[in-house]
């Protein structure tokens, strides 16, 4: 199962607790409390934390039901009923939650902290999401992310700035919308017109590919990267390309052949760079293990949102007239694309602990090997 520890993980976590002490974090690293960890976050609407509340789109999440779960009950701009995975990482390395990089209230110390990057409807591709028109692609993300830099660096000086960043754990999530938003999203769309899916999926392989490498140019030294779900599974897409509610053989074709090239470029950069910079996160894998085992990990409904309506709530918007259902625990998906809080658990302990779909370490061990 997702959470079982192996006997690796366990060893790891028995040195790293005889090595805890003051000042010592639960990580394995032996900061102070003036030595923060910073945290990243790049890529879309998974990962995002109400950055796109601060910009004029339609791809935002800022209305009830959304953060009915959330600490504050209320919706923060996060595509989920509760915490997604960004929020629960850092829960784990000990981080306050991200502020987005937009909000006026980051600023000073709290910069310190790291900050969420990440915008709904954002792929790959620049041509990704036009639909949403105001949203923060990837360029603008990663340009942010140098002027994060030069205002972190005004306040603990540019040497200190850089430790922080190398030091910092990133995550990176994107590739989905260049899929559901783009080659897919009508009928012979321009991209599909213009390439065959395994062309296509070479493209954005090598779009991600200078992606990465930014980051890395930028100082970024442990970055997680996931690539899609399984596509053909979200319930918008079910609602629209199933009879039966069965997963959509086209968008399953896509992210089965999508997700194993990324990883396999993620081992050709390390392999390249003679380090371990880039973890791979195969998260299409993970949440395919939900849909086709449910009651292994304690789900009842798998092709079903639980915010929505239409067939299999997967048509339109979640919204505070939309069908809501009373156990958010019980599915996979909270709405037509985003997983439910719950599922964000599971993927994060995953995260932590699995061997897997972890390629080539789990982030424990990746913590650990800062100690």
């Amino acid at each position: 199962m997702i959470s079982s520890i192996t006997l690796v993980n366990i060893m790891v976590f028995f040195l790293l607790n005889l090595v805890w002490g003051v000042g010592t974090s639960p990580t394995g690293d032996a900061r102070t409390k003036n030595e923060p960890r910073a945290f990243f976050v790049f890529g879309d609407s998974l990962v995002d934390n109400g950055n796109n509340n601060f910009l004029l789109t339609t791809a935002r999440a800022d209305s009830p039901p959304y953060g009915i779960d959330y600490v504050s009950h209320r919706p923060t701009g996060r595509f989920s009923n509760g915490r997604n995975i960004p929020d629960l990482i850092g829960e784990q390395i000990g981080v306050d939650p991200l502020l987005p990089y937009l909000d006026p209230e980051l600023n000073g110390k709290k910069l310190l902290n790291g900050a969420n990057f990440a915008s709904a409807g954002i792929g790959i591709l620049n041509d990704t999401g036009f639909q949403f028109v105001n949203i923060i692609r990837m360029p603008r993300q990663l340009a942010f992310f140098e002027a994060y830099q030069k205002r972190v660096a005004a306040i603990i000086g540019t040497k200190k700035t850089k430790k922080l960043v190398n030091e910092a754990l990133v995550l990176v999530t994107c590739g989905g919308n260049d899929f559901v938003n783009n080659y897919y999203l009508v009928r012979n769309s321009f991209r599909s017109f213009q390439y065959k899916l395994p062309d296509y999926v070479q493209l954005l392989t090598r779009e991600y590919q200078k992606i990465l490498m930014r980051l890395y140019v930028l100082g970024a030294r442990k970055i997680l990267v996931t690539a899609t779900g399984p596509l053909g599974c979200a319930p918008s897409v079910i609602a629209l390309r199933s009879s039966k509610g069965e997963c959509a053989t086209e968008l399953q074709q896509a992210a089965d052949l999508f997700n194993p090239q990324v990883t396999a470029m993620i081992g050709l950069l390390n392999k390249k760079l003679g380090s371990n910079v880039f973890i791979s996160v195969e998260a299409h894998h993970i949440f395919y293990d939900f849909i086709t085992k449910p009651k292994a990990f304690g789900f009842e409904v798998t092709n079903k949102a639980c915010c929505g309506q239409g067939r299999y709530n997967g048509l339109g918007l979640c919204t505070a007239l939309s069908n809501l259902c009373p156990d958010r625990a019980k599915y996979v998906y909270w709405d037509g694309y985003h997983p439910t809080e719950r599922a964000n658990r599971l993927v994060v302990q995953e995260i932590f602990n699995g061997t897997k779909y972890m390629k080539p370490m789990n982030l424990s061990i990746l913590m650990s090997m800062n100690a």
